[in-house]
């Protein structure tokens, strides 16, 4: 959304705040292929609600992400999230795109609750050309200057070059977009569940017709078996991760993990509600779950339960080849791809004309 110029490739850089994901892309004659992929783990209390905190550990971090996985591109594109960023369709007269670039702040100042000065704003028209309406449909986008700020001063300090900056819903988006070719009636849900971060953007094609950011995550399953089996942060994440703990039986980490996933369920049922009773008969038909977090046990199963629609994990490499990966990096790939549908929808910025 918010280019700062620059040469191509790029690569996708989603700074989450329990880890960095890394993914970088190369166009071959057939498709688009991973040339590079890779985690590095952060620790608790370094990015919190979306904004970093401990700047000199992330930074630390994308360099040694970038050193130990050979990403010699220094140009990246990276993602936010969080209270600091608003999203809105509005409706303006219809006018062309220069008219509209000479009036966006006038019309964005009466949609957005901080001061016009102290965000940045993109916009894309959403309404066909030529449809001789008297309005069209605008996406606004508005990210507080101190947000990106607090990224591009991180990406600065590891020595990389910040390019873009997008949102996080929308570089899913992005990944849905190239990776399942959407039919342009398709009504789809794409929920990201992060750590601390659940996105949410309900999408018409290629049209987004809902975005949220809801503060719930992979975290309060974390917190939750710490609180209920007495276990340490780090055990209690193993644990969750579906790695044996001999002190504690497997048994006793199901219900536990329900309670939590029900929370969810809930916030992600009043999101819909609150979409079906404003978007004028649209039905969601699907729903694609990205994220560290999507694997956790039951949580599919219970969103299928819940909406009685099909769900599924995304995978943001159904057209972008994953073949050339070996070692750790085709392991990342195999325990879980939909964790990095973000950072593969920011690398494929690289390439617009696809």
């Amino acid at each position: 959304m918010f280019g700062l110029g620059g040469a191509k490739p790029i690569v996708g850089l989603d700074i989450g705040s329990s880890s960095i994901k890394a993914v970088e892309l190369k166009k071959t004659k057939s498709d688009v292929a991973v040339s590079s992929l890779g985690i590095e783990p952060l620790a608790t209390d370094i990015v919190v609600d979306s904004m970093i905190v401990d700047s000199g550990s992330v930074s630390s971090a994308i360099s040694k992400l970038f050193t130990d996985h050979k990403i010699k591109s220094k140009d990246v594109a990276t993602s936010v999230s969080g209270h600091s960023v608003i999203t809105k369709k509005i409706q303006v007269e219809t006018m062309t795109d220069q008219e509209l670039s000479e009036r966006i702040t006038t019309e964005a100042a009466q949609h957005i609750p901080f001061d016009i000065a102290d965000v940045n704003i993109d916009y894309q028209i959403l309404s066909d050309e030529g449809t001789g309406e008297p309005q069209m449909d605008v996406q606004l986008v508005a990210v507080k200057k101190d947000k990106i700020l607090n990224y591009t001063h991180v990406l600065n300090t590891s020595g990389r070059n910040p390019k873009i900056v997008d949102i996080d819903a929308f570089a899913l988006q992005n990944c849905y977009e190239y990776n399942y070719e959407p039919a342009p009636g398709a009504v789809v849900a794409l929920l990201n569940l992060g750590a601390s971060v659940m996105n949410i953007n309900i999408v018409k094609g290629t049209t987004p017709l809902f975005t949220r950011d809801v503060s719930v995550g992979g975290n309060q399953y974390t917190d939750a078996l710490q609180k209920e089996l007495d276990m340490s942060y780090d055990d209690a994440e193993s644990f969750k991760l579906g790695k044996g703990s001999g002190a504690v039986s497997e048994d006793s980490k199901g219900p536990i993990l329900q309670q939590v996933t029900e929370v969810i369920v809930l916030e992600i049922q009043k999101t819909f509600d609150y979409f079906r009773a404003t978007a004028g008969g649209e039905h969601i038909e699907r729903v694609l779950l990205a994220g560290g977090s999507g694997k956790i046990p039951g949580l599919v199963e219970a969103l299928r339960t819940e909406f009685s629609i099909p769900v599924e994990l995304m995978n943001p490499f159904t057209r972008v080849s994953s073949a050339a990966l070996s070692g750790a990096e085709l392991e990342f790939v195999e325990q879980n791809p939909a964790q990095f549908a973000v950072a593969v929808g920011l690398a494929l910025r690289s390439f617009e004309d696809l």
